[in-house]
């Protein structure tokens, strides 16, 4: 038996960008500038913030710390602690780098791919989760800024080799 044909139609929708630029008065073609008293400002409001950053994000690793300690006592209600778990990571993922601690960034994303939908609830797993934020309170404590360097990688490879000791067992 032969199967029906199929058709497929491919619409070919027009770059309204354009247009929508022109509307604005901007040229395709313009050179955009930006006032370098705002620039300036910008980068010193960014500077103050990250002066800061370590004793924000030090109260968001507390938090994460006490809903951590709440899915070591509840396992019956762990999976929406692990909902709570990725939904901050989700934010401090993007913050980390912004402020020179990209290693926050990189055990937040760690965190949040870990607890994502379908993430085994495990006393393996809610260990896998405390190795992240020992991790994340290493790097505040210690002011460990951009990738670590040697320090760094040691902190990465030391999470990765809990990663893979509690993922092996069931």
């Amino acid at each position: 038996m032969s199967k029906p044909g199929v058709k497929v139609r491919f619409y070919r929708s027009k770059n309204k960008l354009k247009e929508k630029s022109a509307g604005l008065g901007l040229d395709a073609n313009a050179v955009i500038e930006f006032d370098e008293g705002l620039l300036s400002e910008a980068e010193e409001a960014l500077n103050e913030m990250s002066e800061e950053y370590p004793d924000w994000v030090m109260t968001i690793i507390d938090e994460l710390f006490e809903v951590h300690r709440r899915c070591v006592d509840d396992e019956v209600g762990r999976k929406g602690y692990f909902e709570r778990i990725n939904s901050i990571a989700h934010d401090m993922k993007g913050q980390g780098g912004t402020f020179g601690y990209q290693l926050i960034t990189d055990f937040a994303e760690g965190l949040y791919n870990f607890t994502a939908a379908g993430a085994g609830l495990s006393d393996s797993h809610v260990e896998i989760i405390k190795a992240h934020l020992d991790a994340m309170r290493v790097v505040i404590r210690e002011r460990i800024e951009g990738d670590g360097g040697d320090i760094g990688a040691e902190i990465k490879k030391g999470l990765e080799l809990s990663v893979q000791k509690f993922s092996n067992k069931k």
